[in-house]
């Protein structure tokens, strides 16, 4: 989507970053409202599903169609009766905004999620690795270098060579994306890095934690929240990942002693 711009005589033209409703259908019962990017929709609506524990994994999905309407896009998925059970407990209603991922949320039991620990890593993962991913995620946007108003996620090898990369408006969105990539692929988030392109509140953590990815890399700042989350949950939480530097807040006991240091 393009906008004009006159400054001094001079016209310009920027591409915006294109902000929908998004609504996810579950059999039938509508469960959710978002706005995101549309596109890898079908990405965000497993990643999403099962980072809210509605499904336990790929699987549980048998079909999904995505619904073009004048207020915007419905996604209607059709999963298993096992499931149907625990979307009744967790059901919310989240008239969504970009930046909150707790809107329509009724209580405070509703906060957060019961998860078993992430696997520990103690000692594997190289410095140097969490630097080069940080760095490679920053021209593997190309909707924010088009826009410069989207987020990205990006997981990377232990190595610090990132192979998949979702975006989108809503950061908490773009790592939706990305777990349902991972979730639709079978691929492995155990041994990985994982780098989001925003700060780390509490949810981005819990999702992080919830598909079993063992290191959470921001490049901006965590909040309290997210850092005792990490702690607890066994996730290595780095913030403020920029030109070779990054600050560990939790479990620094995974970073090999090589490479770069933190």
């Amino acid at each position: 989507m393009r906008a004009g711009r006159n400054v001094a005589d001079r016209a310009e033209l920027d591409e915006l970053a294109q902000e929908v409703p998004v609504a996810l259908e579950y059999n039938g019962i509508s469960h959710a409202t978002l706005l995101a990017t549309p596109v890898d929709l079908e990405d965000l609506a497993y990643g999403f599903s099962f980072t809210e524990g509605i499904i336990r994994g790929a699987s549980d999905v048998y079909d999904l169609d995505i619904v073009e309407t004048e207020q915007g896009l419905i996604i209607q998925a059709t999963i298993a009766s096992a499931c149907l059970n625990e979307l009744k407990l967790r059901r919310r209603s989240l008239a969504g905004r970009t930046g909150c991922g707790l809107c329509g949320i009724e209580s405070l039991d509703e906060v957060r999620r019961a998860l078993p620990p992430v696997a520990s890593r103690a000692g594997g993962h190289d410095p140097a690795a969490i630097v080069k991913a940080a760095e490679q995620l920053r021209a593997l946007q190309p909707l924010h270098l088009l826009t410069g108003a989207t987020h990205a996620a990006g997981w990377a090898t232990s190595a610090g060579d990132i192979l998949h990369v979702r975006e989108d408006v809503g950061r908490h969105n773009a790592l939706d994306k990305l777990i349902g990539h991972m979730l639709r692929h079978s691929h492995d988030t155990a041994d990985g890095i994982t780098v989001i392109s925003s700060r780390a509140s509490f949810e981005m953590v819990q999702k992080a934690a919830a598909a079993h990815m063992p290191v959470l890399v921001a490049v901006s700042a965590p909040t309290t929240y997210a850092v005792a989350m990490a702690e607890e949950l066994n996730v290595l939480l780095a913030g403020f990942a920029r030109e070779n530097l990054f600050t560990v807040y939790s479990h620094p006991e995974y970073l090999g002693n090589k490479g770069a240091q933190p």
